[in-house]
């Protein structure tokens, strides 16, 4: 499991295995467009430093897999909550999609729960003690304020380092 956000090219995986072993959803409303896989090869053979942004792009979400094994297998729920709201913030700032603290992560609890291994009851709980703790708001539904943001990285045990960015957006 994982979630994409605007400019994401996922599965960059399929243009080298014939069946992949997992399909993508959207959850909220949103415009995709699909590209024959032999029009991006040919593509890349005609551009090598692309094909090297897209195998870079690959490792990170390599990265990115690995640390969401880490969240599930070893992290309490408390931590694996504190840490996925991290990870979304830190890649939506780094494109330009937060304003201040504040940014939007239009999924229900039921899906947080898919993605953290946590039942609907337990994610409920863990974001109530969130913001008991003052580590986040959530003014509305799908919107979320970071109150705290050491805190939370702390809560989260998060490091962006596996996410190999190299700039924040304007």
């Amino acid at each position: 499991m994982s979630f994409h956000i605007p400019g994401d090219i996922p599965d960059l995986q399929s243009l080298h295995l014939e069946v992949m072993d997992h399909s993508l959803a959207t959850v909220v409303p949103s415009k995709v467009a699909f590209i024959p896989h032999e029009v991006v090869r040919s593509f890349l053979r005609a551009h090598p430093r692309i094909a090297d942004v897209f195998w870079r792009d690959t490792l990170i979400d390599a990265a990115v897999f690995r640390e969401w094994v880490v969240n599930v297998g070893r992290r309490d729920a408390y931590a694996r909550i504190a840490h996925v709201l991290c990870e979304v913030y830190v890649r939506l700032r780094a494109v330009g999609l937060v304003n201040g603290q504040t940014f939007e992560m239009p999924i229900t609890q039921a899906e947080l729960g898919d993605a953290t291994g946590l039942s609907t009851v337990h994610v409920n709980r863990t974001l109530q003690e969130l913001r008991g703790n003052g580590l986040i708001t959530t003014p509305k539904s799908g919107r979320v304020v970071i109150e705290d943001w050491d805190g939370l990285q702390k809560a989260g045990e998060f490091d962006a380092t596996y996410l190999h960015l190299k700039k924040q957006a304007a």
